[in-house]
């Protein structure tokens, strides 16, 4: 696909294939419950319990404008109708552009 080949004049959408994060942090967590069942101090787990309590982070609602409203509505549009490229691809594109400028 050229730059922009398919999508609207001035609007992109990035889609990121890499499913490595996914599996790494499926690895990690793996990783971190097997350690977590070998350890046998209470005090111990119960610290670890706490950390984590205090480094869950909830998100606010964010307020949208109407014009962030419709570019989300403009986005799930083109991911419908495929105007979509491969990170891969964009990154490639990106760099022959810079290296043209």
């Amino acid at each position: 696909m050229q730059p922009g080949g398919n999508l609207s004049p001035g609007f992109f959408i990035f889609i990121r294939k890499n499913h490595m994060s996914m599996t790494s942090a499926n690895e990690i967590r793996n990783r971190l419950i097997d350690q977590l069942m070998a350890i046998k101090d209470a005090d111990y787990l119960q610290a670890l319990s706490n950390m984590i309590d205090r480094s869950h982070i909830e998100a606010d609602a964010v307020p949208l404008s109407e014009e962030q409203k419709i570019m989300l509505t403009m986005s799930e549009e083109d991911v419908k109708a495929g105007r979509t490229i491969d990170q891969n691809v964009l990154n490639e594109q990106e760099l022959r552009w810079l290296k043209g400028k």
